[in-house]
């Protein structure tokens, strides 16, 4: 259970990371560039929504993210 929150908690850090150097991106875009495995994108991305560090935005079928 341990090493699965440790590969949450890194897929976080990623895509936090990517938000800071890259802004607004689409998840779509975001997930693609920075190829995170199975359901690890999704995961990381509840983590950081869940902490309030991340605005989520949807607009027809495009999900946009950015860094509060």
């Amino acid at each position: 259970m341990q090493e699965l929150l440790d590969q949450i908690g890194a897929s976080a850090g990623e895509i936090y990371n990517y938000l800071n150097a890259n802004g607004t991106t689409t998840f779509s875009k975001m997930k693609k560039d920075l190829d995170l495995k199975g359901n690890f994108a999704d995961l990381g991305l509840g983590w950081l929504a869940r902490e309030d560090k991340v605005a989520i935005s949807k607009k027809g079928t495009s999900v946009s993210v950015s860094l509060k």
